[in-house]
This record gives C-alpha cells, structure tokens and sequence, in this order.
C-alpha cells in the first residue's frame, strides 16, 4: 500500500487531494487496485484519511470532529463492534436515527472499480441509503479493498456461505450526480458527506 503513504503521508491531515483523475469516456489503466480507489473515491466526492496505524486513525477522527463541531453529538451506530473498538475515543453513540446526523459505521468491502463503499444488514440492517444522516464516518482496512463489485459479491458469498446478508447495497454518490438514478446497487441513495478512515492492515 506504498501509493497511500506516497499520496497522503501517513494520514495525518484531512484531504480530498489524491490522484488525477481521468476523462469519463477513457479507458482505465491498469493501475493498482488501491491506487484504482483512491482516484474514484476521490471523483465521488469523499474525503479520505488514509492511516498507518491505530493511533492515526484516533487522530484523524480526532480532527474530523474538530472541522465538523460535533464535539457534542451523539454518533449513530447499527454496528456494535465499533463501539468496542472506539471506547477510548469517549465517543458517544445512539442507535436512534432521530437523535443523530453523524453514521459511523464499518463496511463490507472498498470497490475500486467506482470508488464506491459496499455495504450491508451488517452495518446498515434493513435501512435505505437515503434513511442514513447525510454525514458519514466509515471505518475500513486496506484489506478489504477489491477491484469490482463482482469480487466483493462473491468473497460475501464465500465468508457467510448459508448466512449471506441480505440488503446489499453501494455508498457511491457522496455529491449529486445524474448517474445517481442509474445504479440499482444504489436505489434508494442520497448524496452524502462521507470520510473514510482506512487503516492499513496488510
């Protein structure tokens, strides 16, 4: 994951500066997986802290809710494990959509193909996009980047076997887009302010 730390230098600072990005009607060059990423994440309009370690990732959220004044806001979660690992933060979380503007949550896999963030019932239970607040925190590792939506499917299939989550769907269009109402993975979808904090764990 070298690009990362060439790109953003340990993920200290909150950026949407990445890569150039190319023409929509130019063919993709056979570049890395998380370069790949990187370059359409950053097209959709999401910010992206990229960190080398835990105590960065704590940082960069640190910063996050500095920028944002939600010093006093309670996150809303679905994923319980998050409250587990962010204990130190001195987060405060909620699971009542009517009390919160921040989504903090985990995903499925990273698509580098659209720069999209694949999620499920796991993080998102049986809720649309367009149900979730239009901020949004999610927490990933580099281990869960993967070139299509294909591959994605099919590593889910593999991991849960009889138990596949139902409800999967893209976080993709972090900015209106006419392309929003394309994309059935993305039925339901609104336009979002959304960070990724990618830990790297490879």
């Amino acid at each position: 994951m070298g690009v990362f730390k060439k790109l953003f230098g340990g993920g200290k600072k909150v950026s949407k500066e990445t890569a150039e990005t190319r023409g929509d009607h130019m063919p993709d060059l056979k570049i890395p997986v998380d370069e790949k990423f990187t370059i359409y994440f950053k097209k959709n309009g999401g910010k992206f802290i990229y960190c080398e370690d835990f105590a960065e990732v704590s940082e960069a959220l640190k910063n996050i809710i500095s920028e944002n004044d939600w010093q006093n806001h309670l996150f809303y979660s679905l994923d319980p494990r998050l409250e587990t690992k962010f204990a130190s933060e001195k987060l405060e979380f909620t699971d009542n959509r009517n009390e919160s503007n921040i989504f903090f949550t985990t995903c499925e896999h990273l698509v580098a193909h659209n720069g999209s963030i694949l999620v499920c019932s796991n993080q998102i239970k049986e809720k649309k996009l367009d149900e979730l607040p239009s901020n949004l925190v999610v927490f990933a590792t580099t281990s869960q980047l993967v070139d299509s939506i294909s591959e994605a499917l099919k590593i889910i299939k593999e991991r849960y076997q009889k138990n596949i989550p139902n409800n999967i769907t893209t976080l993709k269009h972090f900015q209106p887009t006419a392309e929003n109402k394309d994309n059935f993975l993305s039925y339901g979808s609104a336009s979002k302010n959304v960070y990724l904090l990618l830990l790297e764990d490879f």
